[in-house]
């Protein structure tokens, strides 16, 4: 089946791939969420990203594989769908950075695109400018904490890493921005319920999960692979402890959370970083409006 009729067979999303937003919109709901006026009855305002990388929108259409998870969790509780798009600019336009992990991420951690932060394609060091919200909100006092957990170490710890100088200024200034890398989505995991769940939680965590991203390079990024499948169940299975730890918090009553899901690029075949639509459309989930 053509690819776009996939993504048509989406029937929850309330735009169409045609009209995909942005990755850079990611950054602007969490801008809105942190500067908006507190609920009637809350007192504090909390966030949470939780990426798929290299998910393709196509497994939205398999949700009820699932026994558990957090996109089909949201969306059975109120919660809000759109596509969005990798690669800089729309389809069928020319892409302007890679559809890969680092350009992907840096656009919505900075709501810029490559021709301002200049992170093309992995293996880049981001000048410290633009800064992304994870230290932009805690330096201008909006956040008390927040706090960035991997397990790539292209991100914050390999000689080519994408946020090495941020990580530094971090330490420099003695911001409270936690960058931390795991070994393994398993530990990845167990950082972010151990954020969740302590009494001086984040106000801001963003983390990857990296099911998706290694099992498509390893055996395509097709639903028809079992361990591609099995990844976003894993994927799926993880993100709902997190929703979970969060409305179990005590404090869960008096805090206004906003819980986004997200993926930073597609794969076609066995990789990545190409215009197709597979590589190309993406897709937010959230727990509040995104349109």
């Amino acid at each position: 089946m053509d690819y776009a009729k996939k993504l048509e067979q989406i029937s929850f999303m309330e735009n169409a791939w045609e009209n995909a937003l942005n990755q850079t919109e990611m950054y602007s709901l969490l801008k809105r969420h942190f500067h908006a006026p507190l609920p009637e009855g809350k007192t504090v305002k909390k966030a949470i990203v939780i990426g798929y990388d290299g998910c393709t929108c196509e497994m939205l259409n398999y949700l009820d594989r699932a026994q558990r998870g957090a996109v089909k969790h949201l969306l059975a509780n109120g919660g809000h769908a759109a596509f969005s798009y990798a690669g800089g600019m729309p389809y069928p336009q020319d892409i302007t950075q890679e559809t890969s992990t680092a350009p992907g991420w840096c656009s919505m951690l900075t709501g810029t695109l490559a021709q301002d932060n200049k992170i093309t394609d992995n293996g880049i060091i981001k000048a410290l400018e633009p800064k992304t919200l994870l230290v932009e909100l805690v330096e201008d006092k909006t956040l008390q904490s927040s706090a960035f957990y991997v397990s790539w170490g292209g991100h914050f710890v390999d000689d080519n890493a994408t946020y090495l100088e941020e990580k530094r200024y971090i330490d420099e200034k003695g911001l409270k921005a936690s960058f931390v890398c795991a070994d393994s989505d398993e530990k990845t995991r167990e950082n972010v319920l151990a954020d969740i769940t302590s009494d001086k939680c984040s106000d801001f965590i963003f983390c990857i999960l990296e099911y998706t991203d290694e099992n498509g390079h390893g055996y395509d990024y097709l639903p028809e692979k079992p361990e591609y499948m099995q990844a976003f169940l894993s994927a799926e299975s993880d993100g709902m402890d997190f929703v979970e730890a969060i409305t179990n918090r005590r404090s869960f009553a008096f805090e206004d959370w906003l819980i986004l899901i997200t993926s930073d690029h597609g794969g076609y075949q066995c990789g990545h970083g190409g215009p197709t639509l597979q590589e190309r459309i993406t897709f937010i989930v959230s727990n509040k409006e995104i349109l």
